[in-house]
């Protein structure tokens, strides 16, 4: 199976990389990807560059990171697992009484075994992450025994950060966009299912010699990477994304579950539903009050791009989410290619559905195109109430069936009109 191959990469290759918003963690991800796919391109942003209100912050070089003992014994080690250093700490070296030390280090009492996600991308700042269960030893020690601190990082104002994109050309200048990201180390399902199922799905529509709608791939930092290309592409986007699908937590084998875009209302939504229905799949709809990754980004004021998100459990809704447990014991073979059937699927259906899309800003001027009599008797222009009818709902929202029963016209008009349109260029497909 196409999805076995993605998920030993993801599983063997990916897994233990150090990613973060930037640094050399991403820069591996993205060439191990391109290694796949020869069309694959590795771009960059560089630091401080200014996207709408946010900035891209400076380049997080990490080389080592410990907590060592009064015994010489390093205790906690981001060698061992980099899940142990908080993202985008600042350098220190230093001794610290354990009282001290501990208000430092993060846990979690509940899942004692579990080391947890924790960042500061945009405030200086250190800490260390252990499981509740180490922290229980530490505190074992004498209060005015000293700990050595050490992180060795740097933040480079001259770094980049990185991202991938492939595009896959179809007939139609309209796109779907699929988005997933790549900056979360050491965790399966928050992180890779997502681009393991990206890549599978690149696999799988690259095979097909005539795509009716482009298709755009990108591989981008959570929050950061996706404001960052929106600022870059976003007319572009705007004119052209018919609909697309953010894919993150897409690989447990527990639950299919998504979150439709703001209004409830895009041709990516109606595919997915589309999609569940036909493979006979239950869902859990997550209101998008409940958001939590790009797509809040996607669908932001004066944005609003289609984009759906699809999940199998979505963030925040499993035990092992932003955890060290969070690995491939969670994200399943049978997991991701769930989660890829139900992608392909809805793709599939915004393959095929044609969403006119009207090229003309107000009410087209008929007359000059032989579409309108320009003698305003009562009965010169009844023939063209259908078309104009029909121009009203070309917005990219509704496909050719959807117009059809708004205006209340046959199947073989709608197609009359339709072919008359494309032929005037007052709409694209």
């Amino acid at each position: 199976m196409t999805t076995n191959k993605y998920y030993t990469i993801g599983k063997k290759k990916l897994f233990k990389l150090n990613r973060s918003l930037t640094g050399e963690g991403n820069r591996q991800t993205l060439k191990i990807i391109k290694d796949q796919f020869k069309e694959f391109k590795i771009k960059s942003i560089r630091s401080g560059r200014k996207v709408f209100d946010w900035n891209i912050p400076p380049e997080w070089v990490i080389k080592n990171a410990f907590i060592m003992d009064k015994n010489n014994k390093k205790i906690i080690d981001f060698k061992n697992n980099n899940l142990h250093l908080v993202g985008y700490s600042c350098s220190v070296n230093k001794f610290l009484k354990r009282d001290e030390l501990l208000k430092n280090i993060y846990s979690l009492p509940k899942q004692p075994k579990a080391i947890p996600y924790v960042t500061s991308y945009y405030k200086k700042f250190w800490g260390f992450c252990a499981s509740h269960e180490q922290k229980k030893e530490i505190k074992k020690y004498d209060n005015n025994d000293k700990f050595k601190i050490f992180i060795d990082s740097k933040f480079n104002k001259h770094g980049r950060l990185n991202y991938g994109e492939i595009l896959l050309k179809g007939k139609s200048k309209q796109e779907i966009l699929i988005s997933t990201f790549i900056c979360h180390p050491s965790m399966a399902n928050n992180e890779l299912s997502g681009p393991i199922v990206s890549m599978s799905l690149i696999n799988h529509f690259r095979k097909i010699k005539k795509l009716n709608k482009s298709m755009r791939f990108i591989f981008i930092p959570e929050t950061i990477g996706s404001i960052a290309y929106l600022d870059k592409h976003l007319s572009y986007l705007k004119k052209n994304v018919i609909g697309g699908f953010n894919l993150t937590c897409i690989g447990d084998n527990r639950n299919h579950s998504c979150m439709f875009t703001k209004y409830n209302n895009s041709p990516s939504d109606k595919a997915l539903r589309e999609a569940y229905s036909k493979l006979k799949i239950k869902y859990k709809i997550y209101s998008f009050l409940a958001r939590g990754s790009d797509e809040r980004q996607y669908n932001s004021p004066g944005v609003d791009l289609p984009i759906t998100s699809i999940f199998r459990t979505k963030y925040g809704e499993y035990p092992e989410y932003h955890t060290s447990l969070d690995d491939f014991s969670v994200v399943t073979k049978k997991g991701i290619r769930g989660g890829f059937i139900v992608a392909k699927e809805a793709i599939n259906i915004l393959q095929k559905k044609i969403y006119p899309k009207n090229q003309i800003m107000c009410e087209p001027q008929m007359g000059k195109r032989g579409l309108y009599n320009y003698l305003s008797t009562k009965s010169a222009n009844i023939k063209s109430i259908p078309i104009m009818n029909f121009l009203q709902y070309a917005d990219g929202l509704h496909d050719l069936n959807q117009i059809k029963r708004k205006i209340k016209i046959s199947f073989k008009e709608n197609q009359k009109i339709f072919n008359i349109l494309l032929k005037n260029r007052l709409i694209t497909i």
